[in-house]
């Protein structure tokens, strides 16, 4: 069988419509343009910045409160010159709490009042749930509130831990030009409505508590992330606030960047559960969210936002 020219008839090409198919050049490769783009699509060589999964962001957070830690381990006096604010308030929350415990069973009996006629067992049950319910509620609001108060309360020492930690990455942004008065009139005002927060979210765990099982193994995760959340937002308030990134535009990027925040914040928790622990890394704490904030939380976000016909830019214009 004799082959068949492409351009000849045959079974395999069958004859074409007359008419005049004049050769055409091939077109050389063109160099891409500036021009608009199809929607949704990028320009050619731009590539997209690749948001971290949420679990690695999650161990992120951890490792900003241990590279905090770790600064502080090389400068040592900034860490005994930070424990004096955490010191005076450890003081006055602890006798808080040591009060509270000694006086539990009175108030346990007082919840359970509606317990009165039940029998020994089941009243004695109902008491225990109450004062473990009770004391967590009010560790939780300790938590939440600690952090507030002792940035409050030593805020000329964490400011400059603070600015000694951006120095030492590089360069601490100026001083905010606001009036003293308005930076403590913030700061308390910030301090107040987030003990309104806690003691909200604290009501609404003491009543969690009461529930069999969860309310013992559930509900103090919970409220160990939700404390980690508030209390990241805190002590990244430091840096923030020197950047002019207030308290609502703080919490829409924690949002954003919520198992990061939650990741340094409950590691956080964690370590201030210990006995003296929120004393003794309260330094680091602040160094680690100072780092967070600085690498993190207050870079500009870059929205992924397609340029479509009609709304300005490239697109936009013919």
């Amino acid at each position: 069988m004799s082959h068949v020219p492409p351009e000849r008839p045959g079974p395999w090409n069958p004859p074409q419509a007359p008419g005049p198919h004049p050769p055409q050049a091939p077109r050389p490769p063109q160099a891409p343009g500036p021009g608009p783009q199809p929607h949704g699509q990028r320009p050619p060589g731009a590539q997209a910045e690749a948001k971290p999964s949420a679990f690695k962001d999650l161990f992120t957070g951890v490792g900003y409160l241990l590279r905090g830690i770790g600064w502080i381990a090389r400068h040592p006096t900034q860490w005994l010159f930070g424990l004096i604010p955490a010191l005076i308030v450890l003081a006055v929350y602890g006798a808080a709490l040591i009060f509270l415990a000694s006086q539990i069973d009175d108030l346990a009996g007082w919840v359970t009042g509606f317990a009165d006629g039940w029998s020994d067992a089941a009243r004695t049950s109902a008491r225990v749930v109450a004062g473990i319910a009770i004391y967590g509620a009010a560790l939780f609001l300790a938590l939440i509130t600690f952090t507030a108060v002792t940035l409050l309360v030593g805020d000329p020492f964490y400011e400059a831990i603070a600015v000694r930690v951006e120095e030492s990455q590089g360069g601490a942004p100026p001083d905010p030009d606001v009036p003293l008065m308005v930076q403590i009139g913030r700061a308390v005002k910030d301090a107040l409505l987030l003990g309104i927060i806690a003691l909200a979210f604290a009501v609404v765990f003491f009543a969690c508590g009461f529930v069999p099982v969860i309310g013992q193994t559930v509900v103090p995760v919970i409220a160990g992330l939700v404390s980690g959340y508030f209390l990241a937002g805190e002590l990244a308030s430091v840096a923030m606030d020197r950047r002019g990134i207030l308290r609502k535009e703080r919490f829409a990027r924690m949002r954003a960047n919520r198992p990061l925040v939650v990741g340094f914040g409950a590691a956080t928790v964690v370590v201030f559960l210990v006995p003296l622990g929120a004393v003794l890394a309260m330094p680091g704490a602040v160094a680690g969210g100072t780092l967070l904030a600085r690498e993190r939380l207050a870079r500009e976000p870059r929205p992924e936002t397609p340029v479509t016909p009609g709304e300005g830019g490239a697109a936009g214009h013919h």
